[in-house]
């Protein structure tokens, strides 16, 4: 039987012939999800004395130059900096034209919900004027923390957020309401000698040691000072570990005796070979892995778009199976290898959870993808979130561009006949929410949405 083209082309699902973003389906599913208080289990945002700004002739401000630049944008386009003369159409008239490239990149879309949705502007098509009002709106709004308080707590709907600190890694202090604290362990591994930690001073363990009068003459010392680490963090009210180790080295972690290790603290780095350096964080690493299963903090390990040649999930394998009951977090997916680290889950699914943090940032199609695969290959319960930014603006955007991401799967699954809407709005709640509380169960004496509490800053900050 020969079917008319036309014929075909009417049958197709509206979300084929339209775009799901314009069906029904997902228009009540994205209704729905948005109206969950998100649990965002990775953050940079930093305390309010601290986040990104400019000097300008009226001193340090929040502005438009100062979103952009500390935006992920910047990791793939040139932004003219903000000069001590500049005023704001100075700089903009360098930096107007220098969106040209990129407009088709994630890293640049995620924060246009921002503007569009807090501020009413397109930036696609910004005029002269309407950047100038941007800007200006931007550094008034920042004026008053109680901005930064309204839009993560109302506008992106966020109830808590775990941050991993920037500065200050070793004194665990809090700087929001919805701030969940995250134990950085990256520069550990490099305790081999205190020089490790001069240009780092406040994530040194040695200065830790000293502040509490422990000793650090050896080995034993240093792996009884990561004990009291880690009961410190424990009893501060971090409720996980982080590694961004992948930046710097192969995520290829060998097993290595304690002896080779030995040989190796006290020494400075330009008296050890690459091998011996890499042995050692080898050894601490999986002390590491070892220490998050005892003190049952789990460990959220950044993987992909790192040391490009060296950072796939894969190469975690044999410490992953070696850790059995370790809960392991894998970061972004493991961006671009989306598929491998799906089959990880699958096949570690009682002690392995993906976080799609950044995910549709470094590209919405390929997050796309990964969620229609995830899906299909392992439990639901299993996919954590996060925005990963470092201001109130690029949160917002980076969780409406989350939240349309994963809303845009769930519909075509509806759609496609593949999930009940009712199932399909379960996995949303599951992946915004219910998931990081199952992973972090003491999360949930620190929810505060349901209870109508309003969140402001101190008074003085007003």
């Amino acid at each position: 039987m020969i079917v008319p083209v036309a014929a075909v082309w009417l049958s197709l699902p509206c979300a084929a012939a339209h775009g799901t973003r314009s069906t029904e389906t997902y228009q009540r599913i994205k209704t729905r999800i948005d109206a969950i208080p998100a649990i965002d289990t990775h953050d940079h945002l930093p305390p309010p004395n601290l986040l990104p700004s400019v000097t300008t002739k009226a001193g340090r401000v929040v502005n438009l130059h100062a979103l952009w630049r500390s935006s992920y944008l910047f990791w793939h386009n040139t932004l003219s900096p903000w000069q001590a003369s500049d005023g704001f159409d100075s700089w903009w008239r360098r930096a107007r034209d220098e969106f040209k490239d990129v407009r088709a990149t994630s890293f640049y879309r995620y924060q246009l919900p921002a503007f569009e949705d807090l501020y009413g502007i397109d930036f696609d098509r910004i005029t002269d004027p309407q950047a100038r009002k941007l800007n200006d709106q931007i550094a008034a709004n920042h004026k008053d923390q109680r901005w930064l308080y309204r839009v993560i707590t109302e506008k992106a709907n966020i109830e808590l957020m775990l941050i991993d600190p920037t500065s200050e890694r070793l004194q665990f202090k809090q700087s929001y309401p919805w701030h969940v604290k995250v134990f950085n362990v990256t520069l550990l591994v490099n305790g081999f000698h205190e020089s490790e930690f001069y240009g780092d001073i406040d994530a040194s363990p040695y200065l830790f040691a000293k502040k509490h009068g422990l000793p650090l003459d050896s080995l034993d010392d240093y792996l009884k000072l990561l004990e009291r680490l880690f009961t410190e963090a424990r009893d501060q009210g971090a409720v996980c570990i982080k590694s961004v180790l992948a930046y710097g080295r192969t995520l290829k972690f060998e097993k290595v005796s304690k002896e080779t290790a030995e040989k190796t603290f006290g020494s400075k780095r330009a008296a050890l070979s690459d091998k011996q350096v890499q042995d050692f964080q080898d050894f601490i690493f999986w002390r590491l892995c070892a220490l998050s299963e005892r003190y049952d903090l789990p460990f959220q390990i950044h993987t992909g778009q790192g040391r490009i040649q060296s950072s796939s999930p894969m190469n975690l394998v044999d410490v992953i199976e070696a850790h059995p009951k370790t809960k392991f977090i894998l970061f972004h997916g493991g961006f671009p290898w989306v598929g491998e680290t799906g089959a990880i889950v699958q096949k570690h699914s009682e002690h392995v959870w993906v976080d799609s943090v950044w995910l549709p940032m470094l590209s919405y199609s390929t997050a796309k993808r990964a969620f229609h695969e995830w899906l299909e290959m392992f439990p639901s319960n299993r996919i954590l979130w996060g925005s990963d930014c470092y201001h109130a603006e690029g949160v917002y955007g980076a969780t409406e561009f989350y939240r349309r991401c994963l809303c845009e799967v769930l519909a075509e699954k509806v759609i496609s006949g593949d999930l009940s809407e009712e199932h399909a709005l379960a996995i949303g709640r599951q992946i915004m929410r219910d998931n990081a509380l199952e992973l972090f169960p003491q999360l949930k004496s620190r929810l505060w949405k349901h209870k109508g509490i309003k969140i402001e800053p101190p008074a003085a900050a007003k």
